[in-house]
């Protein structure tokens, strides 16, 4: 393609899809300072194309010294663009689609899609579109579904062609097909109340699935971290599960829960989220506040870092910055974690540093969740956490009372033992307010 002072472009290697090829723009707005280089944010806006397995034609970086607010983009970037898609066309390489790594109004999609003669569609509903694929559970879909029409509805002056056939998605990317969707606001609005009422008894039996655990009491520890940070690779090795992961963004979506014993012996629930992103779009983070709601009342919170990708910090501020949102603190919350993840892929001076600084803190760990690598670590910083506020009591428990027995040692860690005839004398380091729980009446606090 031609060359131009605004546009820095550069072909991605295609893979066959059959949801037509696209041309990814990356807008860098003069004056606006961001972490990320343009290059890391156009090469992630080019995996999230990959990850609803669109074929990426080419990808450009287009510099903005002037937001039109009819365009977004200057005309001599879009006269480039246009000529790209019309040679594209006449080689008889089509291209579908374009998406712009950006927040686009809907007068400003409108016309890009006239100048462009394809779809158009923006960072917002690429991410919902991606959503909208994964999602697998009936909960997992509401809160994609009221994402999507909360974002849809201020878009009615579309023409509404990217509604018209049912598929995985949303149907951002789809064309005419079976099914004509006639949507205004009105309908909208009422199938947002319908979801909002639904979710809403989401949201109450999560609170009472809470309430049960915390009866048992098993304590939940949560994985939050930047998408393809490794968070189901960790959990599946932590679990011996088997949840879907892959190197690609939103490999994963609706949360998942298993059971984990500790070494110590000691069950926790252990969590895995939804990934986090860059520009997460607010209709999002909404929508999915139900399933979030589990990471505010975790007992542990573990933000898995990719700490081989160059952007790191970048994605760390952007996992954070969503934290504080929830109302939790992650530079004093006690409840907060750091997982270093993928030191695999690190090697020399690096490794050493990635080690050091995880040494040298008491709430961060460094390890390789794909080897297996200190992952002993993580668990004993687990099971020091969980016996952080224990105590020493001494209990006399009758042989014939086998419930009592089996509870101490599901609930405490009971760390010697002496039969006679008819009593268990045991030394059980317990925190009190789960001991107040059984309420035994034999209990003698042990001498220090």
């Amino acid at each position: 393609m031609g060359t131009n002072p605004n546009t820095d472009s550069k072909t991605i290697e295609t893979r066959q899809s059959n949801l037509g090829r696209a041309l990814v723009l990356h807008p860098v707005l003069r004056g606006v300072e961001t972490v990320r280089s343009p290059e890391a944010s156009l090469e992630e806006a080019v995996g999230l194309a990959a990850a609803i397995e669109l074929e990426v034609a080419q990808a450009a970086i287009v510099k903005v010294n002037q937001p039109r607010p009819a365009t977004l983009l200057g005309g001599g970037a879009i006269e480039q663009q246009a000529k790209l898609i019309e040679d594209a066309r006449e080689a008889g390489e089509a291209i579908d689609l374009v998406i712009v790594d950006h927040l686009l109004t809907p007068v400003q999609q409108r016309n890009l899609e006239t100048a462009f003669g394809a779809k158009v569609i923006d960072r917002t509903g690429l991410i919902l579109e991606i959503f909208g694929a994964r999602a697998r559970t009936h909960e997992g879909q509401l809160q994609v579904e009221l994402a999507s029409l909360t974002y849809q509805k201020s878009r009615l002056v579309r023409s509404w062609t990217h509604l018209e056939r049912q598929r995985g998605g949303f149907g951002f990317l789809g064309g005419p097909g079976e099914s004509q969707l006639e949507l205004d606001r009105r309908l909208i609005g009422n199938r947002i109340v319908k979801i909002k009422r639904e979710l809403d008894d989401v949201r109450r039996t999560r609170g009472l699935h809470r309430k049960a655990r915390a009866k048992v009491p098993y304590p939940v520890v949560a994985l939050v971290g930047y998408t393809n940070a490794g968070k189901s690779t960790l959990f599946n090795r932590m679990a011996g599960a088997d949840v879907f992961a892959k190197n690609l963004l939103f490999a994963t979506l609706d949360p998942t829960m298993r059971q984990v014993v500790l070494p110590s012996g000691r069950k926790v629930i252990l969590s895995d989220t939804v990934g986090f992103i860059s520009d997460l779009p607010t209709h999002l983070v909404a929508a999915f506040r139900a399933t979030l709601e589990e990471v505010q009342s975790a007992d542990i919170i573990l933000h898995v870092r990719d700490i081989a990708h160059p952007d790191t910090e970048a994605q760390k501020a952007d996992v954070e910055a969503i934290l504080t949102d929830l109302g939790i603190d992650p530079e004093r919350d006690p409840r907060v974690v750091e997982v270093s993840n993928k030191i695999d892929l690190l090697d020399g001076a690096e490794l050493e540093a990635v080690l050091a600084r995880a040494e040298r803190s008491g709430n961060a760990c460094a390890l390789s969740a794909a080897t297996g690598e200190r992952l002993d670590t993580l668990f004993r910083i687990l099971d020091e956490r969980m016996t952080a506020g224990r105590e020493l009591v001494e209990l006399d428990v009758e042989h014939g009372d086998g419930a009592t027995l089996a509870w101490l040692y599901a609930h405490g860690e009971v760390v010697g033992r002496r039969d006679d005839d008819s009593h268990a004398h045991l030394q059980v380091a317990i925190e009190p307010a789960t001991l107040a729980r059984l309420g035994h009446p034999g209990q003698e606090r042990a001498a220090a």
